[in-house]
């Protein structure tokens, strides 16, 4: 059996009406589950299957404690009626009715004139002040937006206009006469009369008519749930750009699973280019969704990136937060902090695979060089690592370089890392400076970043080798005749 979800709206009767064919609820089970705000039947269903030695499948599709989030519907709707019918009934014509005003209290209504298979129809009479969720359009975005990777199919009632042809009604004739032709007419004449009857346009006409039809409208995949070997690089382009709306593909893509503590699939992406408003103070910046089991939570959410990481787009799909989780609950959240300290490893992780293609990292460090020092500015627990992702110019070298480089070439009688601070390479050549390190024959390291000197103050040492700031060495460096 396929299962799978119907939405439609009724604009004359002021309703909508969501519906499943799945298990159903007895009479017992709609006063459970929905005469008690805090209790979730699917709660107890999922306790009861874990329990029973045949349902210990972790890779169940419960998404949603019913009985929890079923009385949102009230925000939008002055009535709901909840029909329902169980698979395991042994009456095929008793539906229950279950109906509330949210006052209080509900009736239940035994009916045997609906018909209805077995599952569940939810109806909402809607408020005066929320009938725009009656349009189409509406209904379509929400579903889109909020339950585009549910694992089944939900289908929309949709009106188009369809134009097909219908046959013209003849016109009928006041007055008929006939004259008998000649037996001998021309041959020709004949001929003539066939050929215009055969010319003669057919008797129909377009007419255009309105159709409903439900239409699948959450029908892109949730490629995180698949292995990232089992994913193409066409896949992750067009689903990068459909989470960002660029243009452009991405630079690079980290896919994982993270299992054990708490459970999470994560797709990172690295975009080839900085946001212009990347440091715009006061701008939600990071473009992370985050998903419950597939249904989408939050966009931008702050808790789940530090800001040095706001480049970084993609999605967290979390199996350990509830549904109905808020801001200020994640602000508390203990799995939200695991949640964040996996992903900035994976993005460093990421980071550090990039730099060993040396022309990909190049392009990455100068678009994100910044953001990378304010890591290590902000986050003292990924400092050393992130240092060790750090590339400059120097004296002798024009192409990036980094520490460990920059080591390899030093002299033997030299102890101490040197760098210098301004505005370009090209500017910094000049530097009476440079021509003491040049006739000492030393390497010295070029930061022509603001950000470099801030950042300097948390990075003293390297590898047991103190960081040496040229210009401040005065004695050490003269120029010499």
């Amino acid at each position: 059996k396929e299962y799978s979800i119907k939405v439609s709206s009724d604009k004359v009767e002021n309703t909508i009406t969501i519906e499943d064919n799945g298990i159903g609820m007895s009479k017992d089970e709609l006063i459970s589950c929905l005469g008690t705000i805090a209790n979730s039947g699917t709660k107890q269903f999922m306790e009861a299957m874990m329990s029973d030695a045949s349902g210990s499948d972790k890779n169940n599709n419960m998404i949603g404690q019913f009985g929890v989030g079923f009385y949102s519907a009230y925000l939008v709707a002055d009535t709901v009626k909840v029909y329902s019918k169980h698979a395991d009934s042994t009456d095929d014509n008793i539906v229950y009715c279950w109906e509330s005003k949210a006052g209080g209290s509900f009736t239940i209504t035994e009916l045997n004139d609906v018909d209805m298979s077995n599952g569940t129809r939810l109806v909402l009479n809607m408020k005066e002040d929320c009938k725009e969720y009656l349009e189409e359009s509406t209904l379509k975005r929400i579903v889109q937006t909020h339950s585009q990777y549910i694992v089944y199919p939900i289908m929309l009632l949709t009106t188009k206009s369809v134009s097909k042809e219908v046959p013209v009604e003849e016109e009928s004739t006041e007055t008929e006469s006939v004259e008998k032709e000649d037996e001998n007419e021309d041959e020709e004449d004949k001929i003539e009369d066939v050929t215009e009857e055969e010319d003669k346009p057919p008797k129909t006409k377009t007419v255009t008519e309105e159709v409903e039809e439900y239409v699948h409208v959450n029908n892109q995949k949730p490629i995180w749930t698949n292995k990232p070997e089992d994913v193409t690089h066409e896949e992750y382009a067009a689903f990068y750009k459909s989470l960002t709306n660029d243009w452009g593909d991405h630079l690079a893509v980290k896919h994982f699973s993270v299992e054990g503590q708490l459970e999470f699939k994560s797709i990172l992406f690295v975009p080839k280019q900085a946001p212009f408003d990347l440091f715009t103070s006061g701008k939600k910046k990071n473009n992370l969704k985050l998903f419950v089991k597939r249904v989408f939570i939050m966009d931008k959410c702050d808790e789940l990136i530090p800001d040095w990481l706001s480049f970084v787009s993609g999605i967290v799909d979390s199996e350990d937060l509830p549904l109905n989780v808020s801001r200020e609950m994640l602000q508390q959240n203990k799995v939200m902090k695991i949640i964040k300290k996996n992903l900035v490893k994976k993005c460093i992780e990421l980071f550090t695979d990039l730099s060993e293609e040396k022309d990909k990292y190049k392009a990455f460090f100068d678009e994100f060089n910044q953001s990378m020092k304010l890591g290590i500015i902000e986050d003292s627990t990924n400092r050393d690592k992130l240092v060790n992702l750090l590339r400059f110019q120097s004296l002798d070298h024009e192409e990036y370089i980094s520490f460990d480089e920059y080591v390899d070439h030093m002299k033997e009688d030299q102890k101490d890392i040197y760098f210098l601070t301004g505005e370009s390479r090209k500017a910094l050549l000049s530097s009476p400076f440079v021509k003491g390190i040049q006739q000492k024959g030393h390497d010295v390291l070029f930061m022509t970043h603001p950000i470099d000197e801030h950042m300097l103050q948390h990075v003293k040492t390297y590898q047991e080798r103190t960081l040496v700031n040229v210009s401040k060495e005065h004695d050490s460096f003269k120029e010499t005749n």
